[in-house]
């Protein structure tokens, strides 16, 4: 019951109090009819609060996000569904359900008359605009009585997680040749040697080449024996991102730390989608996610997963202390980068190893901040240290478009005499 009369908002408090006053009054003016009204204008929102009590009234709600992964700038939408149990008229429902700024705008829904027997299908969409595991909820329940006498706040439902991945753009076109993850020419490396002795056999089937027939195993075995194709082995991409906050400017979505993610994902998964094994690492080694070339979106969804979780390091300075692609090509997507920092990139990478990077002009992502003209020298010696270390270097600012970034990292691959890993 005290629980109930917590509940009483401004109009039952008010009446409450009116009648308390009318009593009062009564017994100063003697007026028998006044106690009689007094009683029960103080008695309506007691049985109200009582009755609401007695009667349990109960709310269930369900959430669905669709989807439940969504990428930065695509639409999603949540879907609720609402009920009640009780024996009491329901009034009106005010619910409220929790979205983070970075999903859109707080929704709320007004339900006058809750149905008994059936269920309140609601829907409001989402806007994400900033990758990261974001929290749908709480949903939360404002219920008054229908004369608005009482009210009461409740948790329908909790928590509901949803992943908001970085925006892949659609690159297209890989540079001519192929390589093989080793800085030297060629289309493929065979899982087998060149010699005779490697040679892999089978038995004949009907509808095989006959040009394929193993002489040797043939006569040995006494049966027709057919050489088996060997599969290519196509060399590995390692696409560095660094995301130190120190290396980056900007804030939200529209912090260069949001275009470098954005940008290591989009390649990740086209050098992955034509064919090559990628492996996502950090400035300092760390992997962050190994995927082969082959197989479904799984292996899309594992990186996107990463780097929707990725949060600003602390570090000022890249620490590595080895090769960082262990022998594979380099794709490194890099923000402000001091002199230690790249000598530090570039002592454990052999020249014969094909390395690139994305130098961000990070100061251009400073909102309203003109240019310091020392950030731009300091932009330009990284760019020719990178290049003396044999490097290819593409610079990007906060207007560059990601496809037109790729294809200058690919022609500027082509005129170095370097190839991205088993290209087409």
């Amino acid at each position: 019951m005290l629980r109930a009369l917590s509940g009483l908002t401004t109009r039952g408090r008010c009446l409450l109090a009116a009648g308390v006053a009318a009593a009062v009054c009564s017994f100063v003016l003697n007026e028998r009819d006044l106690l009689r009204v007094a009683m029960f204008v103080v008695a309506l929102p007691l049985l109200v609060a009582f009755f609401i009590s007695a009667t349990r009234l109960r709310l269930g709600a369900a959430r669905a996000l669709r989807p439940d992964r969504v990428s930065v700038g695509s639409p999603g939408e949540v879907q609720l569904e609402l009920w009640r149990d009780g024996r009491l008229p329901a009034g009106e429902v005010l619910l409220e359900d929790g979205v983070p700024y970075a999903l859109g705008s707080r929704p709320r829904f007004v339900v006058e008359r809750l149905p008994h027997d059936r269920r309140v299908a609601l829907r409001y969409p989402l806007q994400p605009v900033l990758r990261g595991i974001q929290q749908v909820g709480p949903l939360r329940a404002t219920i008054t009585d229908p004369f608005g006498l009482c009210e009461f706040e409740r948790e329908l439902i909790g928590h509901s997680r949803l992943v908001v991945v970085p925006k892949v753009v659609g690159l297209w076109g890989l540079p001519s040749g192929a390589g093989i993850g080793a800085g030297d020419d060629g289309s493929i490396r065979l899982h087998a040697g060149q010699g005779e002795a490697d040679v892999i056999v089978r038995q004949y089937r009907q509808g095989d080449d006959l040009r394929k027939v193993h002489w040797r195993s043939t006569a040995r075995r006494d049966e027709i024996m057919v050489r088996v194709e060997e599969r290519p082995w196509r060399g590995g991409t390692t696409v560095l991102l660094d995301h130190r906050a120190a290396a980056h400017h900007g804030t939200g979505p529209a912090a260069s730390l949001e275009w470098a993610v954005s940008f290591a994902a989009s390649v990740g998964l086209h050098l992955r989608r034509s064919g090559h094994r990628v492996r996502l690492i950090t400035e300092h080694g760390q992997t962050l996610a190994d995927t082969p070339g082959e197989g479904g979106e799984h292996y899309d969804n594992v990186v996107l997963d990463v780097l929707a979780a990725l949060q600003p390091a602390h570090q000022r300075d890249i620490t590595l202390g080895h090769d960082p692609a262990e022998g594979q090509e380099l794709i490194a997507v890099l923000g402000t980068v001091s002199n230690e920092s790249v000598h530090e990139l570039s002592r454990y990478r052999p020249r014969g190893i094909r390395s690139l990077a994305v130098l961000l002009d990070t100061p251009g992502w400073s909102a309203g901040v003109n240019r310091p003209e020392n950030r731009a020298a300091a932009t330009e010696e990284s760019v020719a240290l990178l290049r003396a270390a044999g490097w290819g270097v593409v610079v990007a600012g906060p207007g560059s478009p990601m496809q037109q970034v790729w294809a200058e990292l690919c022609q500027t691959a082509t005129r170095r005499g370097t190839l991205i890993g088993g290209g087409l």
